[in-house]
């Protein structure tokens, strides 16, 4: 299963692909997609926002599902969505607690 990510070009934000095909800054919102066909679609909506101007850095990220929830496998990618791990007072995980975040 894999989930999109980028940063948002105005203030570079990490942000994911969310089912409404808007860029939600939480991973707690990111659409899942769980084939090829999904992906594609959601390749498409990733081009749409760099041309647009809105994002950069478009990634497919894989994820897993843990008690319903999208979590990143790669370490790097769960920093991304919760924030630095020496400092739980920056970051998303900050304004939504850790468990929220990632």
């Amino acid at each position: 299963m894999k989930i999109l990510t980028a940063n948002r070009l105005v203030d570079g934000e990490a942000v994911w692909l969310a089912a409404d095909h808007s860029w939600a800054e939480t991973i707690a919102h990111a659409d899942v997609a769980a084939n090829p066909d999904a992906e594609a679609r959601m390749e498409a909506i990733g081009a749409q926002g760099i041309a647009a101007n809105l994002v950069v850095d478009v990634n497919f990220v894989d994820v897993e599902m843990v008690d319903g929830k999208a979590v990143p496998i790669r370490l790097r990618e769960r920093i991304r969505a919760a924030g630095p791990t020496n400092r739980r007072d920056l970051g998303k995980q900050a304004w939504l607690g850790a468990e929220s975040a990632a």
